[in-house]
């Protein structure tokens, strides 16, 4: 792995070597889809080429080009010392003396007072997880899976048992995504690659998707949230308008793919009832067949192998199909309200080139603290400490 012959113009430095002194205007320019620079703890590295080639997508890192990515850097990898490695070919050079730390907007006193902030949270251990915790978790969503099938299979189909065994499934899919939630952050295990397995297990035996998709498109958000074109849970394909920005440039540009004006009636009718069942379940196939993702492919497959063993016996195949269509509905319905009431009231605008924690404060809120509050969004009612 490495660099893999980054471009070079006359007069910069090769690829790999560190000779070169750039000030951030000549970093900003290196921002197009074939050149990109970014800035690590003030070292200037060519990405062009590894962003193809980059574990958490192309997209994510292509976010920063031209831009200092400290703070996305250090939020984004727990094992800084073993992808230190992977930057050194990629290094061209660094900041000018008399550059400042910080490019643009970014405030050096907020970079500074948090970068304190988790140094002391660090120390204090407050980032180590708790084993017992998420096996818990992950032994909850498997006994609710269990009695799902086991009271169909002792007591029969009925019209009532089939709607308590579909919320059952329903609430340990949405369990589900909470946790492959937390590995897929590498926030559990010390080892990134024991993340790696647990959240291809769940995400995809226990739920049927895809851990390669999901963290493609989770990671956009995280580095930029809230942000058009580059946070992906604000790409509504033109069905809605969001945030103060968007519907006054829809307006101007007289964009009428919708009748936006109703979208507050129209959005219970194709947003939370669609949204899993449809749309991801689409965009999930599609990515893993397209991309020849086959590792995630078969454990996906194995999460409906295993459904169709189960219920088939029971319901038939067209029984089976209706009942996992119901449980997506109702799983769709969940994750939809959790998952946009922490972003969806904030500031939704173009990118403004802010520092980490300006930039994350004004795009979340968090939801009262309960125990079922806690359970129900899977602790992302914590969402600015989450983000």
């Amino acid at each position: 792995m490495g660099g893999g012959g980054q471009l070079t113009e006359p007069g910069e430095p090769a690829s790999g070597r560190d000779g070169g002194v750039y000030t951030w205007e000549e970093v900003q320019s290196h921002c197009s889809r074939n050149d990109q620079w970014l800035v690590i703890d003030r070292k200037v590295y060519n990405i062009t080429q590894w962003a193809k080639r980059h574990p958490g997508g192309r997209r994510v890192i292509s976010h920063y080009a031209g831009e200092d990515a400290t703070e996305a850097f250090t939020a984004f990898h727990p094992e800084l010392k073993f992808v230190q490695k992977f930057l050194k070919p990629l290094l061209i050079g660094e900041l000018a003396a008399t550059e400042p730390n910080q490019d643009r907007n970014k405030n050096a006193a907020i970079i500074q007072d948090f970068n304190t902030l988790r140094a002391q949270i660090e120390k204090k251990g407050l980032f180590r997880a708790d084993p017992l915790f998420f096996c818990l978790h992950l032994g909850h969503i498997l006994l609710l899976e269990a009695l799902a099938w086991l009271i169909i299979w002792l007591w029969g189909t009925s019209w009532v048992l089939t709607f308590l065994c579909s919320v059952m499934l329903a609430t340990a899919q949405s369990q589900a995504g909470w946790l492959q939630h937390d590995f897929g952050h590498l926030s559990v295990f010390k080892k990134s690659s024991w993340n790696h397995i647990l959240q291809k297990f769940i995400v995809g035996h226990l739920k049927g998707a895809s851990a390669n998709w999901w963290n493609h498109r989770h990671f956009q958000h995280h580095a930029k949230p809230n942000i058009f074109s580059k946070d992906p849970d604000v790409n509504m394909l033109h069905v809605f308008v969001l945030g103060d920005t968007q519907p006054v440039e829809y307006g101007i540009k007289k964009i009428k793919y919708l009748p936006y004006h109703h979208q507050h009636q129209y959005f219970f009718l194709v947003g939370p009832p669609l949204l899993i069942p449809v749309y991801f379940h689409i965009q999930i196939m599609h990515t893993m067949i397209s991309r020849r993702d086959w590792v995630d492919l078969a454990w996906s497959m194995s999460y409906y192998l295993r459904y169709f063993s189960c219920y088939v016996p029971l319901y038939g195949l067209f029984g089976s199909l209706v009942l996992i269509s119901f449980v997506r509905f109702l799983e769709s319905h969940w994750f939809v309200w959790v998952t946009q009431m922490n972003h969806l009231p904030m500031d939704i605008d173009h990118e403004k080139h802010q520092d980490w924690l300006t930039m994350q404060l004004q795009a979340t809120c968090n939801i009262d603290q309960s125990l079922f509050n806690d359970w129900f969004s899977g602790h992302l009612n914590f969402q600015i400490e989450h983000q």
